[in-house]
Parts: C-alpha cells; sequence; structure tokens
C-alpha cells in the first residue's frame, strides 16, 4: 500500500500540467478537470484510509525517490502516513473538492478564471506535498509552493493596488518563516549527521540521546521551527498578515486562510513533537503563544467592520487554542478541532457574501441603532482603550515594520557607496583573489581565508538589502541579486574542500535565471524607458509572455523547486559548520530579503494598474 502514497502527489501534478494546456475561454473544461482530479483524489484516499483501518492504523514510511546522494549527503522524497495525514488529507480533500464546484460558478467569466484554476491545483500539489511528507526536505517542497500561490491568489486582482502590495508583505512574512526552517534543517543536518526521517524521530533511545550531546543546538532548532509555525499559522506577533491576505477572490480565502494553508502550522508541531516534547521552554513558548493570540485575536475579531476580517481573526483564536492542544500533548483533541475548524471557516466564508446582503437589507429597514450612555469610569476607560486598540489590530503591522523592515531599509540607505566606480572596483578584486584561491590551490594563508569567507557573506547580504532598497531602476537591482548569489557560492567555497558540482548545481538555475530575466527587463526597458520602482507599472496587461517568464526566472533564481538549485541550496548549507555563527548569520539574512526584493522587482514592473489608465486607483480597502 506504501507505493499507492506517490499517487496524491503525481495526481494533482499531472491535472496542474493539463491544465496549462488549455485555452482560457473554455471554463468548463479548466473546471472539469479540477473537479475530477480532486474528486479522483478524493476516492483513492477514502479506499486507502479504509485499508490503512483494516491493517490497524499502522504506520507508513516511504523513501520513493533519491533525488542527490554523496557519500556525506542524501536528498530523497519521503512519503509518510499516520493518523495526522490521514485526518490533514480526508479534511483537505473534502474541503478542496467543495471550493472547486463552488469556485466553478463563482468565477464564472471572471478574467483569471484560468489563472485561478491553474493556482488552486498547484496549491493543492503543494498541501499534499506537506501532509504526505516524511522528511523536512520534502515538507519543504510544499512550503515553498504554498508560499508561492499564496501570493498569487493574494495578487490575483493584479490590476489593483491594494491586492499587489498585501501580496508582497504577506511573501515577505512567510519568507521570514521559510529560512527559520531551512536554518532548522541545516541544525538537524548537523545535529543527526544525516536526513532525519519524522517517523525516526519516534526512536526515543536514539533521539535521546542526541539530545543529551546537543541540548543547546536541539533548542535552538527548536525555537527556529517554533518562529516558522507561528508566521504560518498567523499567530502573535505575526498575525496582521492573515486579515490582509483576504484581498484575493473570496473562494481562495476559503481554502487558503480560513481553512487549510493556516492550519499546517499545527500540523508541523504535531510532526515535530517527539523533537520537543521533554524540552520545557519550548512549551511554555507555545502556551503563551496560543494564549496571547486567542485573547487578543478574539478581541479584534468583535470590533471588525469586514466579514472577511472577522473570520480570518476567529480563526486565529481558534489555532491558538490548537498550539496550547498540541503542547499539552491533546493532539486527537487538536485534529479534530482543526477539522472543525476547518470545515466552518470555509463555510463561512463561502457564504459571507450572501450574509453580508442580508445585513445590509436588515439594516437599511429594519436596523435600531443601540443607545449607549456616556460612562467617565475607570473601568469604561480601560473598556474603550482595549476597544481602540482592537480597531487598530494592537498595531502590530507598525511593530512589524519598526523592528523587522526598518532596520534593513536603514542598512541600504547607508551603503550608497556601494555602487560607485571605487566601490565596485575593490569589490571585484576581492572576488578575483577568491577565485583565484580556490583555482591554485588556497595560496592565501589559513587565518586570512577565516575572515574572507564571512566578508564574502556579508558583501552577498549588503548586495541582497541594496536590491531590496532599490527605487530608482530595477536593473540594477537584478544586477546587484545575482552579484549576491555569486558572493553567497563564493563564501562557502571558501570555507572548506567543496565539491565543485555541488557548486554547479547551485549556480546552475541561477545563471540561466539572471540572464533571462535581464533580458526581459531589457525588452521592457525598450517600450518607454521607464523601468524604476517608485510604482506599479502593470506591464503584464500588454507583455503576458514576459511577464509569465520573468516570474519563472524570479522563482529559478530563488531555488525554488524547478531546477537542481533547490538541491544546490540544501548541499552548500552542509558546508556551513554548526560553529560558524556570523556566515550562517549572515547567508540567513540575505535569504530572508531576497525573495522579497526579486517578487518586488516582479510586482513593480509587471503587477499593479497599467500606465497607460487614466481612471482612479484606490489605494484604501474598501
Amino acid at each position: 500500500m506504501k507505493h499507492l502514497l506517490q499517487i496524491f502527489v503525481y495526481l494533482p501534478l499531472l491535472a496542474f500540467f493539463i491544465s496549462l494546456f488549455i485555452d482560457k475561454k473554455k471554463e468548463k473544461s479548466l473546471a472539469n478537470i479540477a473537479i475530477a482530479s480532486i474528486g479522483l483524489h478524493s476516492l483513492v484516499l477514502l479506499i486507502i484510509a479504509v485499508l490503512w483501518m483494516l491493517d490497524k492504523f499502522i504506520t507508513i514510511d516511504y523513501k520513493h525517490l533519491v533525488l542527490y546522494k554523496s557519500e556525506k549527503f542524501e536528498f530523497f522524497i519521503n512519503f509518510y502516513f499516520d493518523t495526522t495525514t490521514a485526518v490533514y488529507a480526508l479534511v483537505g480533500s473534502l474541503i478542496s473538492l467543495s471550493v472547486t464546484v463552488f469556485s466553478k460558478y463563482y468565477m464564472h467569466r471572471d478574467e483569471g478564471f484560468k489563472r485561478f484554476f491553474n493556482t488552486l491545483l498547484f496549491f493543492y500539489l503543494g498541501y499534499n506535498f506537506v501532509i504526505f511528507s516524511g522528511n523536512f526536505e520534502t515538507l519543504f517542497i510544499g512550503w515553498e509552493i504554498l508560499g508561492l500561490t499564496s501570493f498569487l491568489l493574494i495578487a490575483f486582482y493584479r490590476d489593483r493596488y491594494l491586492p499587489v502590495k498585501n501580496g508582497l508583505k504577506v511573501i515577505s512574512l512567510y519568507r521570514l518563516g521559510d529560512v527559520c526552517l531551512i536554518v532548522a534543517m541545516w541544525m538537524a543536518h548537523h545535529i543527526f549527521h544525516k536526513n532525519i526521517t519524522f517517523n525516526e524521530l519516534h526512536n526515543a533511545v536514539f533521539l535521546n540521546e542526541v539530545i543529551a550531546e546537543h541540548p543547546l543546538y536541539i533548542q535552538t532548532m527548536c525555537l527556529l521551527i517554533v518562529i516558522a509555525v507561528s508566521i504560518k499559522s498567523a499567530q502573535l506577533p505575526f498575525s496582521s498578515w492573515l486579515a490582509r491576505a483576504m484581498e484575493g477572490p473570496t473562494v481562495s480565502s476559503a481554502i487558503f486562510y480560513g481553512s487549510l494553508s493556516v492550519h499546517l502550522g499545527v500540523f508541523l508541531l504535531i510532526r515535530t513533537f517527539p523533537l520537543w516534547n521533554n524540552i520545557l521552554l519550548i512549551k511554555v513558548v507555545l502556551i503563551a503563544i496560543g494564549i496571547f493570540t486567542s485573547i487578543i485575536a478574539s478581541g479584534i475579531a468583535s470590533v471588525q467592520s469586514s466579514v472577511k476580517t472577522q473570520i480570518a481573526y476567529s480563526s486565529i483564536t481558534q489555532i491558538g487554542i490548537m498550539f496550547i492542544e498540541v503542547a499539552l500533548g491533546f493532539h486527537i483533541l487538536a485534529l479534530v478541532h482543526f477539522a472543525g475548524n476547518a470545515f466552518l471557516r470555509t463555510y463561512q466564508l463561502l457564504v459571507s457574501p450572501s450574509v453580508l446582503g442580508y445585513l445590509i437589507h436588515d439594516m437599511v429597514f429594519s436596523h435600531v441603532p443601540t443607545q449607549h450612555a456616556s460612562e467617565n469610569t475607570t473601568i469604561a476607560k480601560l473598556k474603550n482603550t482595549i476597544f481602540i486598540l482592537n480597531i487598530r489590530e494592537w498595531n502590530v503591522d507598525i511593530f512589524l515594520y519598526n523592528f523587522l523592515w526598518k532596520p534593513f531599509k536603514w542598512i541600504g540607505n547607508r551603503f550608497n557607496f556601494i555602487d560607485k566606480s571605487i566601490s565596485i572596483a575593490i569589490i571585484s578584486l576581492l572576488f578575483l583573489t577568491g577565485i583565484l584561491h580556490i583555482i591554485l590551490d588556497e595560496f592565501l594563508p589559513t587565518s586570512v581565508i577565516l575572515y574572507l569567507d564571512v566578508l564574502y557573506a556579508f558583501l552577498a547580504f549588503i548586495f541582497i538589502v541594496k536590491a531590496f532598497t532599490e527605487r530608482k531602476n530595477a536593473i540594477r537591482a537584478w544586477l546587484h541579486i545575482i552579484g549576491s548569489q555569486l558572493l553567497i557560492a563564493l563564501a562557502i567555497s571558501m570555507n572548506e574542500h567543496i565539491d565543485f558540482f555541488h557548486i554547479f548545481l547551485y549556480l546552475s538555475g541561477i545563471l540561466v535565471a539572471a540572464i533571462v530575466g535581464l533580458v526581459c527587463l531589457l525588452r521592457i526597458k525598450a517600450i518607454d524607458n521607464d523601468i524604476s520602482l517608485n510604482q506599479f507599472h502593470g506591464y503584464a496587461h500588454e507583455q503576458k509572455g514576459i511577464a509569465a517568464l520573468f516570474l519563472i526566472c524570479c522563482l529559478a533564481l530563488l531555488g525554488f523547486p524547478l531546477t537542481p538549485t533547490f538541491i544546490g541550496i540544501d548541499l552548500l548549507f552542509t558546508y556551513i559548520h554548526t560553529h560558524e555563527t556570523l556566515l550562517i548569520i549572515c547567508i540567513a539574512l540575505g535569504f530572508i530579503l531576497i525573495e522579497v526584493a526579486v517578487l518586488r522587482i516582479y510586482a513593480r514592473i509587471f503587477l499593479g494598474q497599467h500606465k497607460k489608465a487614466y481612471h482612479p486607483i484606490a489605494y484604501r480597502s474598501s
């Protein structure tokens, strides 16, 4: 039966590729392919679930495909099936099928009908990768797909300012969680000395020996996982993104942010429970996050004027309670809670337009405003203060901007000299020195190398920050990003004797994407010689082919699972040792910002209202 698990990934993947080649005018065919594939997926899942129950709920661990293997490293796709997988898979398939059928009529005659169903099938592929994953690498493939589809669905109405802006906000926070997960994977490689599977985490003897040997590293790894799951499940202080994500179509909000994607943080906590079960600090942090998020989110939900925002914060409240349940070991209760909350929020979001219509009708014809007497007591003032804080969503957005993104902008503005000729000459000389050191078999002394690798990583970080803050020229920002990737490869190559095939894997997708992406930007610049990042240009309206090609280049440059770069990133991280703190900090910070910088270029150049349109632009949410 374990060989059947691959069906749950290959079926949505096949449906996605078929949908790409169907004409956008054939709405019925597009919708029917999505419905048929998800329906068949649900049917196969039910059959396997019954067979699994008859087999006494035995855990299935299946090493499906080895993508790359060397003496010290093995990258393989691993599938896993247990109670948690069964619940998430059954709930996900039923909700996805319901929403897909609903979308067939809801999205009828929408200009982006095909784009929506393509993205929906791609999302379903990523969701199944996550819940059927048997190791961190397989899970991360799905995790990345979900992040991309989130951005595409939030910015679905790409001719409007706010959906695109909010899409960038969400993907920026997602990227922080992604990098925390990457660093946790890096630590797992060095702690366990292999690609650890989730099934092996249940080996108590083996796990206790490792925890006793590396207690501090295990705690750090678990804290990074907690940050990643808190962002994914919109827990404090990262809760504000969920309401911003509701800018997409209601059907995507129902399947993504009401039911499935937002609950994957709870899924990862259950998967990694054996790792942090005996660490009191992690349990206290999770319970604290759950309590504070539930209290504050419920207050925010009670004062929101938007139905979708109310539902978003209500869902955040319930997920906070699930965090507490998982921390206390009540996993079956958490799974039941997940199923109930997912179905409820999906239903609420799908009927929200109708409910809103009924409420407006009631307000117009039979609403009587409540008379409130003014009070001047201390309790009344406290209630009013909390009310205002709830209205302002406790200023979480401002907090994140000031403490998360503003420092990077400040750093970028302080390094403007990096673009001057003398700075470029010095950096080029340093780069050539590193290349010669590798070619001539280490002609530099060891004491110099210890500082050079950190220097290259720091310069790569500065290049990415400059691309992140660039406002005038998209081509300059793109070149900064290319330079940063070359410097990262050089920094890790200086670290120790590295297999050059691993460098080739890392740079193979990056260099091709960099060249093709540069050509795309030059083609756009040739149109009206305006390629600044101060505004949205909306070239996707007239240059759909170039826009799609540039998006693929962006994904390849970021190491999305399209090219060998995805494996190359994991390989290069294995050459960074746990004692090299400065090196991993510089590279991790760079990886946080690079996706935001790259997708910002794509969004500014190709999304938003086209500059030739002269009707007013809505800069505020309705």
